[in-house]
């Protein structure tokens, strides 16, 4: 089935979350990589108050991911993804005449603090509106997701060429059409078990009390800590290895995550479906992420081979990156709905956004310190080496989390896939709150437990 016939088959909302989706990458992707220049450029801020700007705007964004997950379940989706796209709106069209730095504090926390309350919410109405496909409307999902960075950064260099203001007011109007689209076209959805009669606190801790959910979240981490190196070791790898050319190589990375995740999604996720279900999919595609940066440990500079292969074997590591984010994506965004039991579902996607946001922030602060003392040791292999290894690491970690567990029942002891297993081939989690779940074996989660048994 072709993309635009896989987009078709699903209902309104779930196609208006998707396109919705890609705005909104088109809109923060066509500013957002050009902002540190304006900011040390034409604004002339010092490099502190670059970096604050841009901290402030991650921390509100990352930071706030549960805040925003927990208002989701309480008010209803709609609510906090029309309040998000409104809120950047704002904050973007802020930046078009915000030159004092308090100005550009309050803008850069509108943004991301827009992203807290939309993300979510965005993904928890995707995954109650398809059901049972939510495999596959995420797998769609990632595709618009993804061609929204690709085109973002183009579109901002064209507008760049007139003035940042210019480019700024553009994602301005981008994600004030999100906010019409959404206000007005998508249906209102709510939680399917209704937060608000009970505490924050006491949703937080239920969160935090499921130990087989936190334990993904964690493991998960190493997948986004290798992904985003796309971002940031891959980019200094380029101007390493191309020097002045190192612009055109970082555009040819970028260029070919972005079509190996929109022309190879689908076959992607059905092959790594129909082969492995949704576990060991999770266990692959790590695996696929680790042997990414094996190409690089092999040749990790150009003076052994030269420059040529150097920069092949760059590339061969955006190619795999690639096909690894795009095997995971789809199956991760599933296990968290199927983790969660169908409750406070926006919530759990919040703390686990927040999860793999420190995870990112504090992988990219060890990446950095490790390329330059790598490089300055001689040792270039070392750091590729050591992704290398916590993609292993998760991966293992993905494969405890996905094995049976003995489980003693009374009088007799069996092996089941109980609550220590990642689950395979569910169903999504919309039953009432007062049912009870467990996990009873693939293909057969969630299972509601018969009064007798409860």
């Amino acid at each position: 089935m072709t993309v635009v016939a896989k987009f078709r088959s699903f209902d309104m909302a779930a196609r208006l979350l998707m396109i919705n989706q890609f705005g909104i990458n088109l809109g923060f992707y066509m500013l957002m990589p050009y902002l540190a220049g304006y900011l040390a450029g034409p604004l002339g801020l010092a490099a502190w108050a670059v970096g604050l700007v841009l901290g402030v705007r991650n921390f509100s964004q990352q930071g706030m991911f549960l805040i925003g997950g927990t208002l989701a379940d309480r008010l209803g989706y709609k609510p906090l993804i029309v309040a998000g796209c409104l809120l950047r709106t704002g904050g973007f069209a802020l930046l078009v005449f915000a030159t004092s730095l308090p100005g550009l504090l309050i803008a850069s926390a509108a943004t991301g603090f827009a992203g807290a309350l939309f993300n979510p919410a965005v993904r928890a109405y995707l995954a109650a509106d398809t059901g049972d496909r939510r495999v596959e409307a995420f797998a769609v999902f990632n595709i618009f997701y993804q061609a929204g960075i690709l085109a973002g950064p183009l579109v901002g260099l064209a507008l760049m060429a007139l003035d940042f203001r210019v480019t700024a007011a553009a994602a301005a109007v981008v994600f004030a059409i999100l906010t019409a689209a959404q206000l007005f076209a998508l249906p209102t959805r709510r939680a399917e078990t209704p937060a608000e009669h009970t505490s924050v606190l006491d949703d937080w801790r239920t969160v935090v009390a499921n130990r087989r959910f936190v334990g993904f979240a964690v493991a998960m981490t190493g997948s986004y800590v290798l992904s985003f190196q796309v971002y940031l070791a891959l980019p200094l790898q380029a101007e390493f290895v191309a020097g002045a050319q190192a612009q055109a190589l970082v555009s040819a990375l970028f260029v070919i995550s972005g079509v190996v995740a929109v022309a190879g999604q689908l076959r992607i996720t059905a092959w790594f479906r129909n082969r492995w279900g949704t576990g060991r999919s999770l266990v692959v595609g790590l695996g696929i992420l680790a042997a990414s940066f094996v190409p690089l440990v092999v040749v990790p500079d150009p003076d052994r081979f030269g420059v040529p292969p150097a920069a092949a074997a760059l590339l061969v590591s955006a190619v795999l990156l690639a096909v690894g984010t795009a095997a995971v994506f789809p199956f991760e965004m599933d296990t968290v709905v199927s983790l969660s039991g169908g409750k406070l579902v926006a919530t759990h996607y919040g703390f686990y956004n927040t999860v793999v946001g420190v995870g990112i922030l504090t992988g990219n602060l060890a990446t950095g310190a490790v390329v330059g003392a790598a490089r300055a040791a001689g040792m270039d292999w070392a750091v590729w080496a050591g992704l290398s290894m916590i993609g292993v690491l998760a991966a293992f970690a993905l494969h405890r989390l996905d094995r049976p567990q003995p489980v003693a029942e009374k009088g007799r002891s069996t092996r089941t896939r109980g609550r220590h297993r990642i689950p395979d081939q569910h169903t999504v989690g919309t039953a009432p709150a007062e049912q009870q779940f467990e996990y009873t074996g693939r293909g057969h989660w969630p299972t509601k437990i018969p009064a007798a048994r409860r």
